[in-house]
């Protein structure tokens, strides 16, 4: 029966990694949506969310049945609860690209952004895409180091944020309201988007010390 159980526990860390990857995926699409005014790609992302949804209320069901059929303890009582904060952050990071996404259909055939921020956002999306990834190796492997390692990658993602409000309030600014509305609007989406990678990967933490360390987006 326990071999059964931590078989079941397995299943849900695979699903949790293979949720990681998707968010990851549809960040990439989406980033690439934005910066090319591809509406296919923008397109894609907008139909595949509902693979997202789908995976978050798998990840729960699972979860739920194990916390009803075999009363966890200990580590795995963690384990199990972790996985349901971190199947809806995961989904929320399914949400922000979303957000990006429909934002690049919006806009078009005319591009979201003025080539003044095209790099910044470029830079955003790569290092966000790279945090999902990494926080699906985080939930295989439950790798302590690894997971606060992706606390201080998210860093660079909020500098560049705060850099973009430099970009926006200059004087020199002259693409007008709209574009700086939706500059203000897509940094937050790809900040939120990396603020939830964290969080997973401090609910790792605490499956493996029981200790959280700090909030994330979740708790506060």
């Amino acid at each position: 029966m326990r071999e059964a159980y931590h078989v079941e526990l397995e299943q849900l860390a695979e699903n949790l990694a293979s949720m990681s990857l998707q968010v990851a995926d549809a960040m990439e699409r989406a980033t690439r949506a934005l910066l090319e005014v591809d509406l296919g790609l923008a397109e894609q992302v907008i139909s595949d969310d509902a693979k997202v949804d789908d995976a978050r209320a798998e990840c729960e069901e699972q979860a739920y049945a194990l916390l009803a059929l075999q009363a966890p303890v200990a580590t795995d009582l963690r384990t199990v609860l972790a996985a349901i904060h971190a199947a809806e952050s995961l989904e929320r990071m399914g949400d922000l690209a979303l957000h990006v996404a429909k934002a690049a259909r919006r806009r078009h055939p005319d591009p979201v952004l003025p080539d003044a921020v095209r790099g910044d956002f470029a830079k955003m999306g790569e290092v966000g895409v790279s945090l999902a990834r990494q926080v699906e190796q985080v939930i295989k492997s439950k790798d302590v180091e690894a997971a606060r390692t992706i606390e201080s990658d998210d860093d660079e993602v909020d500098e560049i944020h705060k850099h973009l409000f430099t970009v926006i309030m200059d004087r020199n600014w002259d693409h007008g309201v709209a574009a700086a509305v939706d500059v203000t609007l897509l940094g937050r989406f790809y900040e939120r988007f990396a603020d939830h990678a964290v969080s997973v990967a401090r609910r790792m933490i605490f499956v493996v010390t029981g200790k959280m360390p700090g909030y994330g987006p979740d708790e506060l």
